[in-house]
């Protein structure tokens, strides 16, 4: 460009900041937060099941909407600062992703700002909404209903090992929800399953729990749903297929990488609907009258050829039932 056109340039820029601010502003911007890390493929949040909810109610990340993205990096104390920061930032909404901890983490931020929550297990006993149907406040979303599947997944492990005599749950201790977890399987106890609650917080400390199921002879493992561990899932698969240790995980990718066996929520629709849910707010619709929805479809995914590689045949009642079988 010549010189005397960017004195143009510059020029109008300057005669008119006010019309240049106005139309920056006019861009809604959503706030996004999260207890992960980033992708290391980003254009897996640009294209992502979120984005594409919003495409279909007409938003395009850098066409007429803008993101502000906050990560925890598995660092949860450090939610409530990040989801102050955008709520200083004035964003239109926020995504709250991961579950219980990034939720009440931007519920105390602000009571204003509209927020929409993705994997909560129980957004009315936890205090996030009032209800699911009239949800109330400036909170809806989606729930995962962990409570109801946790059982489910001990369930199907005994029938796929039922030879198992100590049945291993992992949790990520850091985590505020994993007392609540460890609660849930006591239902698991009272059915007469021998179960014992190992504890990880970071890759290190996965190693060593697997350390533990070795020496105390565990004859299988339930991986419970974090986003720690869902960062780690080559090393979970890794371990568990060197270890030689059945082990059932809550989402299919860790079957796609190997795993034995998933159980879980749909959750790239959820997460879609909540793109969609999203932009019904930037068109003006309150989170009140946004019903909470709860998953009404769940995979069960099997993977043959690890369950051979650890000389398991899986049951033909498993495999009816299975959404999904990779041989």
């Amino acid at each position: 460009m010549r010189r005397r056109d960017l004195l143009l340039t510059a020029t109008a820029m300057m005669a008119a900041p006010g019309g240049l601010r106005a139309q920056q502003k006019a861009m809604p911007v959503i706030g996004f937060l999260s207890n992960s890390s980033p992708p290391k493929n980003l254009g897996e949040l640009v294209h992502g099941p979120i984005a594409q909810g919003l495409s279909e109610t007409g938003y395009v990340e850098g066409q007429n909407v803008a993101f502000e993205r906050r990560w925890a990096e598995f660092h949860y104390d450090q939610l409530p600062t990040l989801a102050a920061e955008l709520v200083g930032r004035k964003v239109d909404v926020i995504i709250s992703t991961g579950g219980t901890p990034a939720a009440l983490a931007a519920k105390s931020a602000t009571s204003t700002i509209p927020i929409v929550f993705i994997n909560v297990g129980d957004p009315v006993g936890i205090g996030l909404v009032a209800s699911l149907a009239r949800p109330g406040g400036n909170l809806t979303g989606f729930a995962n209903i962990a409570t109801e599947l946790r059982p489910k997944l001990f369930e199907l492990i005994s029938e796929l090992v039922p030879q198992a005599g100590l049945i291993a749950l992992l949790v990520n201790p850091n985590n505020p929800s994993g007392e609540l977890q460890i609660r849930d399987v006591q239902g698991a106890r009272a059915k007469g399953l021998k179960l014992l609650v190992l504890k990880a917080g970071t890759e290190g400390e996965i190693d060593a729990a697997f350390g533990t199921l070795v020496e105390l002879h565990a004859g299988a493992l339930v991986v419970d749903r974090d986003a720690l561990f869902f960062s780690r899932k080559e090393q979970l698969v890794s371990l568990a297929s060197r270890l030689a240790i059945p082990a059932i995980y809550e989402h299919r990718s860790f079957v796609a990488a190997g795993g034995l066996i998933s159980y879980g929520i749909d959750e790239t629709n959820a997460l879609r609907q909540a793109g969609i849910y999203v932009g019904k707010i930037l068109k003006g619709t309150k989170p009140a009258d946004l019903p909470v929805q709860q998953p009404t479809t769940f995979e069960l995914v099997v993977n043959l050829k690890t369950a051979n590689a650890l000389g398991l045949t899986v049951p033909p009642s498993i495999l009816a039932r299975a959404d999904e079988v990779i041989e």
